[in-house]
């Protein structure tokens, strides 16, 4: 076996071991909001290997190989978990399009992205269309055919009304009057510690991270280093349940993308940090940006535009680390 096989195998290996981590977090998106999910999930992973062989085809590169790794199914797929269910057709193929296309291949395919490529794609696609992006469906979720004609424009049944609401995120972003325990008491979008329902999908995706762990998929540092620095922060910024709370330290790591910020998103290994000092303050740098943009910036998460900023970073992360070892060196 030559090398770049075996370098090959590795890839489609972790990949695997990616997708089937996503699982646990999945099928609570699903039971949370039923088959927009599923159709999100279709279509990018239809749209990323489509424009993924047309590329190939294009630069005469062979198609099996790369197809084959698995790449453009996972960034389909935190794609697909990161987008808002039942969000128009047009818009999740137009993410994914630009994830292929400005994420990974403009700079030459796998391998090679300084960016993350589902976030690059999430972010261009949140810029460029705010409000059906910010389109986050109740927690009842609809049927099939209800989710087919929200999407597609179908008329297979008449649209309920009042489907779309707040989320917690931004709900507590914007709110000016009311205490902490009166969102939680009073607001749909809130359950017991954070977002109604998305606490269960943030401990999801913590399982199927801690499960990459164990299987060395990567290291723990950036996982380490977001979650514990968004803890931190929140806990300095908390003021209780006043009304001008930004909300507790449970409450920012159980609502929106934190979990698969930490485990899936910052850890993919090619725009992220690669030495364990610059992984531990990539995360860092991606906890602190986060809690940044939820509380003070124009967007109610924050996760995409803080790993995007942090990917600029890591030249200059790696250098700094670099050059440390070799003041401390011997």
């Amino acid at each position: 076996m030559s090398p770049l096989e075996s370098v090959d195998e590795r890839l489609q290996q972790a990949m695997k071991l990616v997708l089937l981590a996503t699982v646990p977090g999945m099928l609570v998106l699903f039971w949370l909001y039923g088959w927009g999910v599923l159709i999100n999930l279709i279509l990018t992973a239809m749209t990323a290997l489509a424009v993924e062989a047309a590329v190939l085809k294009l630069r005469q590169r062979p198609l099996k190989p790369t197809l084959s790794d698995g790449s453009a199914l996972v960034t389909a797929t935190l794609l697909a978990l990161a987008l808002p269910p039942y969000c128009p057709w047009w818009l999740t193929v137009s993410a994914a399009t630009a994830a292929m296309l400005f994420g990974k291949h403009l700079y030459g395919g796998v391998g090679k992205n300084p960016f993350n490529p589902a976030m690059l794609g999430f972010a261009l696609a949140l810029v460029t269309f705010p409000q059906p992006m910010t389109h986050w469906p109740s927690s009842h979720g609809m049927d099939l055919l209800g989710g087919l004609q929200q999407i597609f424009g179908f008329s297979f049944s008449q649209t309920p009304d009042a489907w779309v609401q707040a989320t917690a995120l931004d709900s507590l972003r914007i709110n000016k009057s009311l205490t902490m325990d009166e969102l939680f008491a009073g607001n749909p979008a809130f359950g017991h510690f954070g977002a109604r329902g998305v606490e269960w999908v943030n401990l999801a995706f913590l399982a199927g991270g801690a499960f990459l762990l164990q299987q060395r998929v990567f290291s723990w540092h950036a996982p380490v280093g977001m979650l514990a620095s968004l803890f931190i922060i929140s806990l300095l910024c908390w003021n209780g349940s006043g009304s001008d709370s930004h909300g507790s330290p449970l409450f920012h790591l159980l609502t929106g993308a934190s979990m698969l910020g930490a485990f899936f998103i910052i850890t993919e290994p090619v725009s992220g940090a690669k030495s364990p000092g610059a992984r531990l303050m990539f995360g860092v740098g991606v906890g602190l940006l986060t809690y940044l943009i939820r509380t003070w910036g124009g967007y109610p998460d924050g996760v995409a535009f803080a790993v995007l900023l942090m990917n600029l970073c890591v030249p200059t992360l790696e250098r700094f680390v670099a050059a440390r070892q070799e003041r401390n060196a011997p």
